[in-house]
């Protein structure tokens, strides 16, 4: 008992200061608490300047044959979103960077980084449109109060994107030492009707990749051989289905495989910037996501190239129109067969689109960690405001499998290559996810 007694009298000074205390801070003059705040960093930046390089690249698009058929788009979005991300993690410090070590000022804003990196890649590799670029920029930062933060924040975002052009400097773009000389025979891509075009890009697949150790990392093997059960199955699949007049594609399947024959670049990042949108994501989280999302992309087109050239290929049209020439005794010639929708420039193996939705949808999920993703996607072969333009899949598996289908009832692919791709777009995002973009355990990791 008096040991009690004792021990309230030794409380009653501390109880006493404590109370001074808590009134003294209650009682501040409010402007000197909020002149330590920072301003709220706005993460829609991110969605606005992915939708100005997809404006720059359709602008930009008949500058060279890559860019007009938008592989090159892959890459430079890929370019545009590591240099944001690393702008805008190197001063929030809640993910790790990506291959980039600058330690920011203590007072920067991650928005004006954000915009700034983006510029500076742009106006690199679009020089054409610098004025609608330089036009953006200054929009975009006069909604960013100026002083320190602002002046600091630009720079950092401009350091942050010179570092990642000069690491992409030398990464084989436009290699003009890659060509495509592989003479025509039996199972092997020549340029197709009605275009007759050569290989769009036959450098893409010896890029060095941003995430993924080389375009062979993932490499599916070799395509079924033209005497074997699947590639006969597949073949009178597409043969009866993809073909402009098929009596047995249905009305349905026509509408679907014309949905899927617009510009993928367009689909993603619109799709993206409604993930964003519906999910609500800070600064940070959103330039992660489009990121992990547009890295992964790149190298899934980078890897889909290096197949297209090692295997070469040939598309259904000629497979059909040459079938007396593959020795298979199994599938029949039919001159005259033309598919539903003109086959693009370059060999059957492996699905393009599909290889990239792989990557899209499984990198996607990693981000967000669920597969239920309500995916939104929205078709440039229809009109904007057509109904049949727009649809929405729960999953990224259930795109994936009406991709899969829709490109064989266009008559562009057998469905051995529409699936192999897929599967070799999962395995990099997968990868990427799980090598790249993690959490850090401390927010102020340049401080310790």
């Amino acid at each position: 008992m008096h040991s009690e007694m004792h021990l309230e009298w030794l409380m009653k000074p501390l109880h006493g200061i404590l109370a001074a205390v808590l009134a003294a801070v209650l009682m501040a003059p409010t402007q000197d608490a909020s002149a330590h705040r920072t301003r709220t960093a706005d993460p829609t930046v991110i969605s606005d300047w992915n939708q100005i390089a997809v404006t720059a690249l359709a602008a930009d698009a008949a500058t060279t044959p890559a860019r007009k058929a938008g592989i090159e788009g892959y890459l430079y979005l890929a370019y545009m979103h590591a240099a944001m991300y690393n702008a805008v993690v190197g001063i929030e410090g809640r993910f790790q960077p990506y291959r980039f070590r600058a330690h920011p000022p203590r007072q920067a804003s991650s928005e004006a980084a954000a915009v700034a990196a983006a510029h500076q890649v742009l106006a690199t590799y679009f020089p054409e449109q610098q004025a609608t670029v330089d036009a953006a920029y200054v929009d975009s930062l006069a909604g960013i109060p100026d002083g320190e933060a602002k002046d600091n924040g630009i720079a950092y975002g401009e350091l942050a994107a010179g570092t990642l052009i000069a690491q992409r400097a030398t990464d084989g773009r436009n290699d003009p030492s890659i060509q495509y000389t592989r003479a025509p025979e039996p199972g092997i891509w020549r340029p197709t009707p009605p275009a007759l075009a050569p290989f769009t890009a036959p450098w893409l697949g010896f890029v060095d990749p941003l995430l993924v150790r080389s375009g062979a990392q993932f490499d599916p093997g070799p395509p079924p051989g033209l005497t074997s059960w699947r590639y006969t199955r597949d073949f009178q699949e597409v043969k009866d289905y993809g073909s402009v007049d098929s009596a047995k594609r249905t009305a349905q399947q026509t509408e679907t495989a014309l949905f899927w024959s617009g510009n993928p670049i367009a689909q993603f990042t619109a799709a993206l910037r409604d993930q964003a949108d519906l999910r609500h994501l800070d600064i940070a989280e959103s330039a992660r996501m489009f990121a992990a999302v547009h890295m992964s992309l790149a190298d899934a087109a980078i890897s889909i190239w290096h197949s297209k050239y090692v295997y070469a290929l040939w598309r259904p049209i000629t497979a059909i129109q040459l079938a007396d020439t593959d020795g298979n005794p199994r599938t029949d010639a039919d001159p005259d067969w033309t598919s539903l929708f003109a086959a693009p420039p370059y060999p059957e193996y492996v699905s393009g689109y599909n290889g990239v939705m792989g990557a899209f949808t499984q990198s996607l999920q990693e981000t967000l960690g669920t597969r239920y993703l309500r995916l939104t996607f929205t078709s440039t072969a229809f009109p904007a405001d057509d109904p049949r333009a727009t649809r929405v899949y729960r999953t990224g598996r259930e795109a994936r499998s009406e991709l899969i289908d829709a490109r064989v009832w266009l008559g562009i692919h057998f469905r051995f290559a529409d699936t192999a791709a897929a599967v070799m777009g999962q395995r990099v995002g997968h990868y990427a996810l799980g090598h790249y973009f993690h959490p850090r355990h401390h927010h102020h990791w340049w401080w310790e």
